[in-house]
């Protein structure tokens, strides 16, 4: 593993149980060595789920998997397994990926098909079968309640190039019933939206039909995953998923117009956006955290299309690495994303300080505050495009020697 990043959280958080989910880890050997490469949750019969996948037209044969199986809106299991991603293996990785679900439905006498799947790591190279199949049966018999410790070794188990677990719990009172959501999930590089490699699990022990459980993930989805770039790249295998257990004895949520659905949707976007924060916190050499936000759009898709432009130019990202305030590849970034901006009109924050507007530098603009702003970990750019009232934010961070060297490296 590479050093920790600089943006990592002192410690990984204290996530508390979910009812009707047990986890287990195993050390494999499938890629990695002296460490746990594979992850199980088994989950309550009757557990709904939601999923929400990869845009890739070259998805991993895990994706296949769970889309197809995703109708169901019931599971019972999933299992991942870290260091190869299972993409672009044609029939043997189809092979690998329905004896995976296959085993643990034998070990549980349970469905394969209630099984889901993700792979996260290298692409093209096939999975050795005998050792996946030895290892998934040793998993299964690590099965134990989800503790605070399981948590965090089932975070540890999926990682790639991550330097750190990623974990976050929210708990929400319903009706006087208290309500748990927790997730881990795992994301560094080949980070981009249209799921931000990252792979993410969240559990609730809420009771909620599998159509609005979709609602609802999606929607935090698109608020948090959807939000954050690291390097502009989609991958093969990005999905998330939320388990409802229905464990904690409240009655099922099953329309969005019932009015627990808005606490709970805010406690699961939660999770999300920390989760997808911890991501981009982690980004492939990252040292800083960026929030960018552009208002005055001509709606929020295009505000999101401008702040995406912005966030993912590389120019932009060395810039903030040097920490030079060269807000001019801001405006040009502005200016490519394809989307209407008013030139004459554009003004330009860096933190709290005004750098352009109507289309020139601010006069008393001090670009040594500006400077000031940059030397932070966490940095704030506003853009305002003066065309009508479209807002959005993304995160990302910069782009530094550290981000070619992990990559120029990866599978050695």
């Amino acid at each position: 593993m590479s050093a920790v990043s600089p943006l990592a959280p002192a410690s990984f958080p204290e996530l508390p149980p979910v009812a009707g989910v047990q986890l287990a880890t195993f050390e494999a050997g499938l890629r990695y060595q002296n460490r746990a490469d594979l992850m199980l949750a088994l989950v309550d019969d009757a557990t709904t789920v939601a999923g929400v996948f990869t845009t890739s037209l070259c998805p991993s044969a895990p994706v296949d998997w769970s889309r197809s199986i995703l109708q169901r809106g019931t599971a019972r299991a999933i299992v991942c397994n870290s260091g190869n991603a299972n993409a672009f293996t044609g029939k043997a990785g189809a092979t690998s990926a329905e004896l995976t679900a296959k085993t643990i439905a034998a070990a549980f006498d349970i469905e394969p098909t209630s099984v889901h799947l993700a792979s996260t790591g290298v692409i093209g190279e096939t999975l050795p079968d005998d050792r996946l199949v030895g290892g998934l049966e040793n998993l299964a018999n690590q099965l134990a309640p989800a503790t605070a410790a399981g948590w965090e070794a089932a975070a540890n188990a999926i990682r790639t190039t991550d330097t750190f677990a990623k974990g976050a719990s929210a708990t929400v009172d319903l009706d006087g019933t208290a309500i748990t959501v927790v997730g881990i999930a795992k994301g560094s590089g080949m980070i981009a939206p249209d799921m931000a490699t990252m792979l993410g699990f969240v559990f609730t022990d809420a009771a909620v039909a599998p159509n609005v459980l979709q609602t609802m993930l999606s929607g935090a989805a698109t608020a948090s995953y959807n939000r954050i770039t690291v390097d502009s790249d989609t991958s093969t295998s990005d999905s998330v998923w939320l388990f409802a257990t229905g464990a904690s004895g409240a009655a099922p949520i099953t329309s969005v117009d019932d009015q627990r659905y808005g606490p709970l949707a805010e406690a699961v976007s939660a999770v999300n956006l920390d989760l997808a924060h911890q991501i981009v916190r982690d980004g492939e050499g990252a040292t800083k955290f960026v929030e960018i936000t552009v208002s005055g759009a001509e709606h929020d898709e295009a505000a999101s299309a401008i702040a995406l432009s912005i966030a993912n130019s590389p120019l932009v990202k060395t810039a903030l690495a040097a920490e030079d305030a060269n807000w001019g590849r801001i405006v040009m970034a502005v200016g490519k994303a394809g989307q209407r901006a008013n030139r004459d009109a554009l003004k330009i924050w860096i933190g709290d300080e005004l750098v352009a507007d109507q289309g020139v530098q601010v006069r008393g603009y001090s670009e040594d505050r500006a400077t000031e702003h940059l030397k932070n970990d966490e940095v704030k750019i506003s853009v305002d495009v003066g065309i009508a009232d479209g807002t959005a934010t993304v995160w990302t961070c910069d782009l530094t020697h550290g981000y070619i060297e992990i990559n120029a490296g990866y599978r050695s």
